[in-house]
């Protein structure tokens, strides 16, 4: 008996030890009856530590983002806008140049439907979304709801969905609360990017000749030193308050939530981008921007009234009458802190107003350091047209969002470089005399400072202009598009990727992917060629937005006797598990191991993936022989190049034995 259990025991161990389904998020579920027509889902999933879930407003480019799909909404019922989300993070990726959303811990899903056919109680849903840690899992959940009666503030809760059995109900599961934490470091740079912005506004000529008038008024006006000292600090603490009014009121109108959604938005980055460009015209030159002359007047009556309240419309009075310079900068600002949420806005009016209200109260403290003030001049001009230039480049990165998201292919990776060439060219040639601008004084020589910025702008257009010939330009990284995003993924001139390495036409069926490895895309065509060619397959099941896949391909893939391997010994076949391309009708089936629909060529590699090899994270490698039968165990995510090539070399040597 001993020896039966300690054969079971082991036999569990090894079981449990190989088992590569995995499940990192929990979900439950629930709906309520709002109205006859209208009906709320709430979906909660519990995250397991270390795994990131990706939000629905990822951007394109980067991990595939959260869909929520009505399964059998066609003539049923409709969603009613994007499902609310809970907190999210947002982090810079290195791999795919761009910053992604994703939740940790917790996630909560708010999904309003609206009924069309009264006669439907069934609501099929399908949670689509894309889990990573080391490796990445492309999931998706079934929920179904009977509407039957159903009736007002009722509500059906579910716990997880089994997947041969999605009507079954169960006890709710509490999950816990969600995350109302703030990230530390986007708020930081949130404020310090506002930080400079201000300091930026105070040297255009709408701001900068206010600090010697308003601080001698201070001055001369107060009966004691101490009281212009005090009057002055009260007028900087206006300033500030004012602008975080803004910020306050910019949150509580749209909502933090709210905001943090329409950043992602594609008409929003279009009408984000056209209002840049009118930003940038404005600071170049071609026209101004002021508030009406009525609200200056209604304003500078009340700064004659004494005390705080008469210095806060006095703080009001600069705001308005310097908007012409600050508005653009200032709804710059607010719309980046709205892609951070919660209380960045504010946050950024923080950074923002401190810059700009900082010098009136020093030199109130210190009157004498105001001679030391350069006088005002053609070089605020120059200042304020710069920003201009900065505002128009900054503009594209917007339009390029959502060229990204729509996939038009519009403004392409060489394209956004050529549009950056020449703005900061053009910049150039303008700080250096070249080219002069409406507002401009006449130039007789050009000061040193304005040389030193002319040379950095000339060496950022010359930096740029290998970018088109396929160089990294690892200080952008970021803004513009990636290049895979581009014309021609080699750079514009290279005739690489028509053929082989060895110049020879590609198979029928196969492309040429990363390091210019010949890959087939289709398993059966792959392992048809496999048979031709007589060489052993490398198997791998990846994804588009898989990150430890790209590491892979970066880091690993790119060592060259790797490389040499992968191009001359095997025959790659790539099954990306999160293409979205629909099968055709008959080539649509309900999978036997999961019981779910496979619809898109995704989920039938996906669900090859599981139903073969019991595992459905990527990456995930296998040696096959030319006809399809495994030689190795499976690997997934493997950064260390001499065990990969180990492993890769025991798969094929068994192949060449057999």
């Amino acid at each position: 008996m001993k020896k039966i259990s300690l054969l079971l025991f082991f036999f569990f161990a090894f079981v449990s030890s190989h088992a590569q389904i995995l499940d990192p998020v929990k979900w439950t579920s629930k709906i309520e009856k709002l109205s006859d027509t209208e009906y709320l889902m709430t979906f909660d999933g519990l995250i397991e530590p270390e795994w990131h879930m990706y939000s629905q407003f990822t951007p394109e480019g980067g991990v595939n983002p959260l869909e929520v799909l009505m399964n059998n909404g066609e003539g049923n019922f409709e969603a009613t806008g994007k499902a609310e989300e809970s907190k999210t993070r947002k982090e810079f990726n290195d791999i795919f140049k761009v910053d992604e959303i994703f939740f940790e811990n917790t996630v909560q899903l708010k999904q309003k439907i609206k009924v069309t056919n009264k006669d439907n109680n069934l609501v099929q849903i399908e949670l689509s979304y894309q889990v990573c840690k080391k490796v990445c899992i492309q999931q998706n959940k079934y929920f179904e709801f009977d509407l039957k009666s159903l009736s007002a503030q009722e509500v059906q809760t579910f716990s997880e969905p089994v997947v041969n059995d999605v009507k079954k109900k169960a006890e709710v599961v509490t999950t816990a609360k969600m995350p109302e934490k703030e990230t530390e470091k986007g708020l930081l740079s949130i404020f310090l990017i506002a930080f400079f912005s201000g300091f930026a506004a105070l040297l255009t000529p709408c701001v900068f000749p206010m600090i010697p008038m308003t601080v001698s008024f201070f001055t001369k006006q107060s009966k004691t030193k101490s009281q212009g000292i005090r009057n002055a600090i009260l007028y900087g603490v206006s300033i500030i308050l004012i602008y975080v009014i803004l910020g306050s009121l910019v949150t509580a109108i749209f909502g933090a939530d709210a905001l943090n959604a329409l950043s992602t938005n594609v008409w929003f980055n279009i009408i984000f981008f056209i209002l840049l460009v009118f930003f940038a015209c404005s600071f170049l030159g071609a026209f101004e921007i002021v508030l009406p002359n009525s609200w200056a007047n209604k304003v500078d009556r009340q700064a004659d009234r004494g005390g705080f309240i008469g210095i806060f419309f006095m703080a009001l009075a600069l705001a308005i009458v310097s908007f012409s310079c600050t508005g653009p900068i200032v709804g710059s600002l607010l719309v980046e802190a709205a892609s951070k949420g919660g209380i960045a806005p504010i946050v950024g009016m923080v950074g923002f107003s401190l810059a700009l209200a900082l010098p009136f109260m020093l030199f109130a403290l210190f009157p004498g350091w105001m001679n030391s003030l350069p006088k005002s001049g053609g070089w605020l001009n120059t200042v304020k047209v710069s920003l201009g230039f900065l505002e128009l480049a900054f503009a594209f990165k917007f339009l390029s969002k959502a060229d990204l998201v729509m996939q038009t292919h519009l403004l392409e990776r060489e394209v956004f470089l050529a549009i950056w060439i020449a703005v900061f060219g053009a910049w150039a040639f303008y700080l250096f005399g070249k080219i002069t601008l409406p507002h401009d004084s006449p130039l007789t020589h050009i000061s040193v400072g304005r040389f030193l910025l002319g040379l950095f702008a000339l060496t950022f257009t010359i930096y740029l202009i290998p970018g088109l010939w396929g160089a990294p330009l690892k200080i952008i990284s970021g803004f513009p598009p990636s290049i895979t995003y581009s014309e021609s993924p080699y750079g514009v001139g290279n005739s690489k990727g028509g053929g082989t390495a060895s110049g020879e036409e590609l198979p029928e069926g196969a492309k040429l992917a990363v390091h210019d490895i010949v890959a087939f895309t289709d398993y059966d065509q792959g392992v048809a060629y496999a048979k031709k060619v007589n060489k052993p397959i490398l198997l791998d099941f990846t994804g588009f937005g898989c990150e430890n896949c790209r590491k892979m391909e970066d880091f690993v893939w790119s060592d060259n006797k790797i490389q040499s391997i992968l191009k001359n010994e095997v025959v790659l076949i790539s099954l990306y598990v999160d293409e979205k391309q629909e099968l055709a009708e008959a080539d649509k089936y309900v999978s036997k191991e999961t019981g779910r629909k496979i619809k898109t060529k995704g989920n039938k590699w996906s669900d090859f993936q599981i139903t073969r090899y019991k595992a459905n994270a990527q990456p995930y490698y296998i040696i096959l022989d030319s006809e399809g039968n495994d030689l190795n165990e499976g690997v997934g995510y493997t950064p260390d190049k001499e065990e990969y090539e180990a492993w890769l070399k025991s798969g094929i040597s068994k192949h060449k034995k057999g």
